[in-house]
C-alpha cells in the first residue's frame, strides 16, 4: 500500500438528467490497466476522502484505471444535496460508469456507495451489452435499504411527523453540521429497497464492517451476505472498526479485497 496521494487531476464535468434539470457532476477519471477501479461514495461524502483517496494513489502506483466522482449536492458537482434521492444518485452512477469504464471493474462502495453499488450491479445484469463489466464488488459498510431500516423504521413519532409535515428534518451529524433528511428522500428510497429479496449481483463480493459501526450495525451487512446468493461472498467483521474504516489497518483490509478480486 502507497501512503502517498498520487497527482491530482482536475475534475471533469458532465450533465446527466434530462435538459431542463440536468445536474452538473464532476468526475476524477485515471487511465489505466483493468480491472479498473470505481468508486461509490457515501451519503453526504465526497470524491476526496481518505479511502478513496488511498484507492486511487494504490490504481496509480499499479497503473491500474480509477474513476471517481461526486453525487449531485455533493463535494464538487452541482445541484443541491436537499433535492438528491436514491434514484436520482443512481442514474448518476450509472451514466458516469457507462460514460467512463471499459472492461472489467472492481467496484467500491461505501456505505449508501454500498447499496448503490448493489443497484449498480441490478441494473448492468438487466440490459447486458455494456462495455463494462463487474470483476467484483467490495462493500465497506453497506447501508442498503438505510433510508428505511437504518432511518425512517428508527425515527421517533416527532420527527416523522416533522418530515411528512415540513418536508424535512434537519439531523445532527456527528461528523458536521446537521443534514436534511427529505420526505422525497425517504419516500423514493421505497423504490429501490432490496433486502426483502435475494439480491443477484453475478460477481464476487467482499464486505467490510466495523463491529463498533454506530452507524451500520453489524446485523445489517449480515443481513445482506445472507441475500447474496452467489458462491464468492466474503464479510470480514473488523471487531474495534467504526464506521468510516478509514485508519491504516482499515485501508490495507480495503486494499487487499480489492486485489483479491482482480
Amino acid at each position: 500500500m502507497t501512503n502517498s496521494a498520487a497527482p491530482d487531476q482536475e475534475p471533469v464535468f458532465i450533465a446527466v438528467g434530462k435538459e431542463s434539470a440536468a445536474r452538473r457532476i464532476a468526475v476524477r477519471a485515471r487511465p489505466g490497466g483493468s480491472p479498473g477501479l470505481f468508486w461509490l461514495s457515501g451519503f453526504n461524502s465526497d470524491m476526496k476522502g481518505t479511502k478513496v483517496l488511498a484507492l486511487d494513489a494504490w490504481a496509480a502506483e499499479h497503473h491500474r484505471a480509477c474513476v471517481r466522482f461526486d453525487y449531485s449536492g455533493h463535494g464538487e458537482s452541482g445541484g443541491a444535496f436537499v433535492d438528491g434521492t436514491i434514484g436520482r444518485w443512481l442514474e448518476e452512477s450509472v451514466a458516469v460508469f457507462d460514460r467512463f469504464c471499459a472492461g472489467p471493474q472492481v467496484v467500491i462502495g461505501s456505505s449508501m456507495g454500498g447499496w448503490m453499488a448493489l443497484l449498480l450491479a441490478r441494473e448492468i445484469a438487466k440490459r447486458g451489452g455494456s462495455r463494462a463489466s463487474l470483476a467484483g464488488l467490495v462493500l465497506i459498510a453497506p447501508a442498503p435499504d438505510f433510508t428505511e431500516q437504518l432511518m425512517w423504521n428508527g425515527f421517533s413519532p416527532e420527527v416523522r411527523r416533522e418530515i411528512e409535515t415540513n418536508g424535512l428534518w434537519l439531523r445532527p451529524s456527528q461528523y458536521g453540521e446537521p443534514y436534511p433528511i427529505t420526505r422525497a428522500l425517504i419516500e423514493e428510497g421505497r423504490n429501490h429497497l432490496l433486502l426483502g429479496s435475494a439480491i443477484e449481483v453475478g460477481c464476487p463480493v467482499r464486505i467490510l464492517q466495523g463491529g463498533q459501526d454506530p452507524d451500520v450495525p453489524w446485523q445489517h451487512a449480515f443481513a445482506l451476505a445472507h441475500r447474496l446468493p452467489s458462491d464468492d461472498v466474503v464479510l470480514t467483521m473488523i471487531q474495534d472498526g467504526d464506521h468510516r474504516l478509514s485508519r491504516p489497518q482499515d485501508i490495507a483490509r480495503i486494499i487487499a479485497a480489492v486485489a483479491e478480486i482482480g
